[in-house]
């Protein structure tokens, strides 16, 4: 099937990458002719694992392209797919302007009956309001064409977003009509094979399970964050917790991991726009207000730790910090609204020296923070920790699981060490010398552990001699 997917950012660009790898023609066109020119030469302006071999295989096969003209890839389409970005405006609410353009140039172009897709995040009443647009412009032309609009929202995860399009584990399917169900089933047809995973809703609702399901998710990790926080009070332990709520078929164990609160380019907007919407509609949206306040308060969860254990040596200024890790999560570049930035800002207020390393988003990190002298980015987990007073996980990329504690430990001037995904065992990580700190469970101190060794080597040599 011949596909336009209006929109080339993280969404548009994979999923119209994966439609072509299943054998759709896939025509890519966004108004910002530097990516465009960019891709059209194979180059990604989003890291996402496979994603750029994907792309340039699809680019050879002659089954994907780029493109910046409407007025040649829009009478071509038999389905178009909206996939712009729906940014927050200074209200919370999801801002749909860019939507709102691609409904207009789309009802300049339309020259045959065609399907509409939606695939963008947006509040619901959206789908509608493209519709009448689309009509409008049509009318100004004196054209009358059939044109169905579906709401087909995505359900990627960065980092995982090829593996989710496709395996997806449920294609929400927002329509008015059965023709519309019919094509849409045509088009993820190959994403199905195993197992048919399309749901079929009216449009108002399937605009809204997006939204819902982020809220949901997000409720899930606030939830966890201040069960941590109160384990770290009473001298419980969030791991023991989180297996046994976890365990309960009701619940299942999945994001039950508490950590330095959630980042990224859905989570937060999506909440935002969420408690808009209840707002616009006199509702108060109390659960997701808490979610939200939780967020805020869990970012800031690590520089009080910092604080805390550098009150009693002298405080935090002069002190050097390595930080591992700051992209909001694993295998992205994505910076946004990362808890990486929330508590390097807060380390150069507190006038500390920072070392930073990231696998892949230090470029993304670097346009983000200020250019001064306490800053120093670094190549490596072993040159960030050179001088280092502390070292702080932010990030759990794969490459940090194993780390060379002994090397790491050697190039220190300190041996704290701050653990932001629990990623270590509290007494593994103490006894190879470090004070060590975590998310919801009690500190291990090097010191209390050189302790029982000393211990144990005054028995052995008192039994020895």
């Amino acid at each position: 099937m011949k596909i336009l997917m209006i929109g080339v950012g993280y969404v548009g660009l994979v999923s119209g990458t994966c439609f072509a790898e299943m054998g759709h023609h896939v025509v890519c066109l966004d108004i910002n002719p530097a990516r465009i020119e960019a891709l059209n030469q194979g180059l990604i302006p989003i890291y996402e694992p496979g994603l750029e071999e994907m792309v340039k295989r699809n680019i050879k096969a002659r089954r994907l392209s780029f493109t910046t003209d409407y007025a040649s890839s829009v009478p071509q389409a038999e389905v178009c797919f909206i996939a712009v970005d729906t940014p927050t405006t200074s209200l919370g609410e999801a801002d749909t302007t860019q939507v709102e353009s691609v409904a207009k140039m789309l009802g300049h172009h339309l020259q045959h009956d065609c399907v509409i897709a939606t695939k963008s995040t947006v509040p619901v009443g959206t789908t509608s309001k493209v519709a009448e647009i689309i009509e409008n412009e049509l009318n100004k032309r004196g054209i009358n064409l059939n044109i169905e609009l579906v709401s087909n929202p995505e359900f990627l995860k960065e980092g995982n977003a090829i593996q989710d399009f496709m395996k997806p584990d449920r294609v929400i399917i927002g329509v008015n009509n059965s023709h519309s169900v019919m094509v849409m089933q045509e088009i993820y047809s190959p994403f199905m094979l195993n197992h048919d995973r399309l749901i079929v809703m009216d449009i108002l609702s399937a605009e809204l399970a997006k939204y819902a399901a982020n809220g949901m998710l997000a409720t899930r990790i606030s939830f966890m964050n201040e069960m941590a926080t109160l384990c770290e009070k009473v001298g419980a332990n969030i791991n023991w917790v989180r297996k046994a709520i976890g365990a309960d078929d009701r619940i299942g164990n999945k994001f039950l991991y508490p950590g330095v609160g959630f980042g990224g380019s859905c989570l937060p907007k999506d909440i935002r726009a969420l408690i808009a919407q209840g707002q616009n509609c006199d509702i108060k949206l109390s659960v997701l207000k808490a979610v939200q306040e939780v967020n805020q308060e869990q970012k800031k969860i690590m520089g009080s730790k910092l604080a805390a254990y550098f009150a009693d040596h002298g405080g935090l200024a002069g002190k050097t910090i390595g930080i591992l890790g700051l992209s909001f999560k694993p295998d992205t570049d994505d910076m946004r609204e990362s808890p990486s930035l929330v508590l390097i800002q807060e380390l150069i207020k507190q006038k500390a020296k920072l070392r930073l390393f990231d696998p892949i988003a230090m470029h993304k990190a670097k346009s983000l923070l200020p250019d001064q002298s306490t800053l120093t980015w670094c190549q490596d987990e072993l040159d960030v920790s050179e001088g280092a007073d502390a070292l702080v996980l932010m990030t759990e990329w794969k490459q940090f699981r194993f780390l060379d504690f002994p090397a790491v430990l050697n190039r220190m001037s300190g041996h704290a060490f701050f653990d932001g995904r629990n990623q270590y065992q509290p007494e593994e990580i103490a006894r190879k010398g470090f004070d060590y700190f975590s998310i919801g469970r009690q500190p291990a101190y090097a010191n209390d552990f050189n302790k029982e060794k000393e211990k144990a080597t005054l028995s052995l040599e008192i039994n020895v001699g």
